[in-house]
């Protein structure tokens, strides 16, 4: 069984700067893609940043220049460091993670999410 757990979501003024993570634990060979997602009231969940596990990112447009995704594999965590945050990146945020089984089977898995707002 593997679990993705968030943390690192409150409330922040806007102009602030919040860091989220996610972890990986179970029984896995490794986490390969790793990635952020967000949804906000009303709105279709969308890609914020994704991380290969060769570091190789890909950003959405309208968080360019401001957030930037990093993993640290020893610890099989993905972090999303958010700077300039605006009212509109209010919404709950996902991680996502291709996992790797032992079998090398790559299987999609989401967390829980964790609420992100931006106050005017």
């Amino acid at each position: 069984q593997v679990q993705l757990v968030e943390s690192g979501g409150g409330l922040v003024q806007t102009g602030g700067s919040l860091r989220l993570s996610c972890a990986a634990s179970g029984s896995f060979f490794r986490p390969d893609a790793m990635g952020w997602y967000r949804q906000a009231p009303g709105k279709q969940r969308e890609l914020v940043a994704k991380i290969t596990s060769r570091n190789s990112t890909t950003y959405a447009d309208s968080v360019k220049g401001r957030f930037t995704i990093s993993r640290a594999n020893a610890k099989n965590t993905v972090y999303l460091q958010m700077n300039s945050l605006k009212a509109e990146d209010t919404a709950v945020y996902y991680c996502n993670a291709e996992i790797l089984d032992y079998r090398l089977s790559l299987d999609d898995y989401w967390g829980q999410g964790t609420q992100v707002t931006v106050s005017s």
